[in-house]
């Protein structure tokens, strides 16, 4: 029997790991996630790190440039990042983000979630948070108030593939994270359980502050040092943020439950055919004992 390809046995363990309840992994459940992806490289997804799709000049940024908040802003020419979807189910979703040169995906959080992340080629920056307490301040004057959330810094840090994968969890690990291509690059990403409105996982942005932009009073004072924390406002999605859809040139994840039907179906097939041949026989006995 044929070894079943590095996606495939990906998929294999996620299902083994991961439940619809978004219940936590356990830690060498994880860790083992880990070693497998570690050996994923490009190829084995059916990426060519040598002819990367640094492309741009796809279009513009933002869905509406029309738009009364867009109407002044000046036009830029957008570069995509593309999205390749693997597989998604109740329990996980698996797909492959590709960013060219200087793109960014913006800050963004993973509430109830964890990720895995494999660098498969490339060079970015990635800064991520966590949640702390104070869960938050409120922001006065006039109409422009917004609450605002302390957040500390977990990375802010470069990474060059080949390295290894990176976790998040829902409170730590840095659960907020944002990415900027230093060079073209590609990133497997591993989300249990996939964001889900439903569910309440929602996808929200985020922008940063430093921590000595709002008065906070004795109660909220820090005494560690400042630069690590940033008060995080919640923000609509970005318009420059420009994500489009690709084709995934990789083997394919052979689900059980596909498997099953196709197992199903092709029994039903035989039974078909055998009780064709049956009757053909029976058939043909009788004229021949006429």
């Amino acid at each position: 029997m044929a070894k079943p390809s590095s996606i495939q046995a990906l998929y294999d363990l996620c299902k083994k790991t991961f439940t619809p309840s978004g219940n936590p992994a356990s830690s060498q459940a994880i860790a083992k996630l880990c070693s497998l992806l570690d050996t994923i490289g490009p190829s084995d997804v059916g990426l060519n790190e040598n002819c990367s799709d640094d492309d741009r000049g796809h279009g513009f940024f933002g869905q509406n440039l029309l738009s009364n908040h867009n109407f002044n802003r000046v036009a830029r020419w957008a570069q995509p990042i593309t999205y390749l979807h693997i597989y998604e189910n109740d329990c996980c979703t698996i797909g492959i983000f590709c960013l060219p040169t200087s793109s960014v995906i913006p800050l963004h959080d993973h509430p109830g979630m964890t990720v895995l992340s494999k660098l498969l080629y490339g060079s970015m920056h990635v800064k991520a948070y966590d949640w702390i307490e104070p869960v938050g301040i409120q922001r006065s004057g006039g109409p422009e108030q917004f609450p605002a959330r302390l957040a500390k810094l977990q990375a802010d840090t470069v990474l060059t593939a080949p390295c290894a994968t990176s976790v998040l969890y829902p409170n730590s690990g840095g659960n907020l994270h944002c990415f900027t291509a230093i060079t073209s690059c590609a990133v497997l990403d591993v989300l249990a359980p996939p964001y889900s409105r439903a569910a309440g996982r929602n996808c929200t942005y985020y922008h940063d502050y430093p921590y000595s932009t709002f008065p906070t009073g004795n109660r909220h004072e820090i005494s560690e040092k400042k630069e690590d924390y940033v008060w995080l406002e919640e923000i609509e999605e970005p318009d420059d943020l420009y994500i489009r859809s690709g084709k995934y040139n990789g083997p394919a994840v052979q689900s059980k439950l596909r498997y099953l039907v196709s197992s199903n179906l092709a029994q039903r097939l035989w039974s078909s055919l055998h009780s064709c041949q049956r009757i053909r026989g029976t058939n043909l006995h009788h004229r021949l004992d006429s």
